[in-house]
């Protein structure tokens, strides 16, 4: 087995070190060997706006901490009481870290496993402070109760072949699901998305998977609205002197400023509302805007990170864990909000299978995902935070090279042009 893995190291604020940390050994955070684990060779481990949560020092976490909760990865080795995984197989691992046997893990509720984390005795996850599950951004992870969380990926050659769709599996296309589904998308439904991020463009692809009829996404990042808009849905930009509400009539073009649904993914950095920033300092921008937007009896998800362990907070009331949110005035309208993590085992099979069945092919495009290898990944931290309208998928073994190259040579111009048969 090897003797190093090199993985991206939290040191302090605006400040990621590249640093070996051992190969993994079978062991617990406190130390404890343990069986039911396995060790992953890394495929491809993405960098998430919630890692910038941490970068940014909105998150708190300690100096040291090994990064990366979107993990995608190769079996090489197996603990003794894991039956189901095998070496060799290709998994994505849910974000959440979870047990399978407690009673949130039975009632499908794996972002609150109550024996994930032992210092807040629920809420595990990857390279997030939550347990000291280390991160997957590295060369090899360990990933504890392993025949519970991994999904398996059914083939490998079409596995490796769809991987920067298949790589969303971890955390931001059941993230943008999630909180679809928490806001009661459906057939027909009008949806404003908060946020053009990652997050919010799988948001997006997953209200039109379930349905939605108009699919409105609000970001002030220009390019990211103009990436999210080539891709076929509406956009707002919450930075304009027009407010929110009344770009959403101009779009709807029924006289109502409603929307039936309404998602958050943002979450507690938001920035850029009103003509002059205005409410880059405070943390309830985005949900008071959905509370204003979001018809009577309408549903809100709100998947978006927010947090009391956040020593960065603009404000003393935020500093506190606290908000100040619109409720009051909202609540004659019967609103329905869900918050929190997304489960992600709720839905990341059956994303799966309409990944492999081509259910979702705007999924690439949309993304605008570009692949590096960890030697850049420091320096991708910062292009991510000033805005770049890509996500950044690490490969640290190079294993998705020979996909690239099929990729490159399917598009190059044939010999012959195909005969079109009517």
């Amino acid at each position: 087995m090897p003797a190093g893995n090199r993985a991206i190291t939290f040191r302090e604020p605006r400040k990621m070190t590249l640093e070996d940390h051992g190969y993994p050994k079978l062991e617990d955070p406190k130390g404890r060997k343990i069986e039911h684990a396995v060790i992953l060779k890394i495929v491809t481990t993405n960098i998430c706006g919630s890692d910038l949560h941490i970068y940014n020092g909105r998150f708190a976490a300690p100096s040291g901490m090994q990064m990366g909760h979107e993990n995608t990865g190769e079996v090489v080795e197996v603990g003794s009481h894991v039956e189901r995984v095998k070496v060799g197989d290709i998994c994505s691992v849910p974000f959440n870290v979870a047990c399978g046997t407690c009673r949130n893990c039975r009632e499908r509720h794996t972002e609150v496993c109550l024996n994930a984390n032992e210092e807040l005795g629920f809420c595990g996850a990857y390279g997030f402070n939550l347990g000291g599950w280390q991160g997957g951004q590295a060369e090899y992870m360990l990933v504890p109760w392993a025949d519970f969380q991994l999904l398996i990926f059914p083939d490998r050659e079409q596995a490796m072949e769809k991987i920067r769709d298949l790589t969303l599996l971890s955390d931001i296309l059941p993230t943008g699901y999630h909180g679809c589904v928490e806001a009661r998308v459906g057939t027909g439904s009008t949806v404003y998305i908060a946020g053009a991020g990652p997050v919010g463009r799988c948001a997006a692809a997953s209200a039109q998977l379930l349905g939605a009829s108009c699919i409105i996404v609000g970001d002030h990042n220009e390019a990211r609205r103009a990436l999210v808009k080539n891709a076929g849905y509406e956009v707002v930009d919450p930075s304009s002197a027009t407010p929110v509400a009344d770009q959403i009539e101009t779009i709807l073009g029924t006289g109502s400023r409603w929307v039936d649904a309404g998602v958050d993914c943002v979450g507690l950095e938001c920035h850029g509302h009103g003509p002059d920033g205005s409410s880059k300092n405070v943390e309830e921008a985005v949900i008071n805007t959905l509370l204003e937007v979001v018809r009577p009896a309408g549903a809100m998800g709100i998947p978006g990170v927010y947090t009391n362990l956040d020593p960065g907070a603009p404000t003393e009331l935020n500093k506190q864990g606290l908000m100040a949110l619109a409720f009051p005035s909202a609540w004659v309208k019967s609103p329905s909000l869900t918050a929190g993590q997304c489960p992600v085992m709720r839905y990341n099979r059956d994303l799966m299978m309409a990944i492999l069945w081509d259910r979702m092919p705007y999924l690439t495009p949309l993304l605008n995902t570009e692949v590096i290898p960890l030697e850049r990944a420091v320096d991708a931290y910062e292009i991510f935070l000033d805005g770049s309208p890509k996500k950044f998928v690490i490969d640290p073994h190079d294993m998705t090279k020979l996909m690239s190259a099929r990729d490159e040579s399917e598009s190059a111009p044939s010999a012959a042009p195909r005969m079109e048969v009517a």
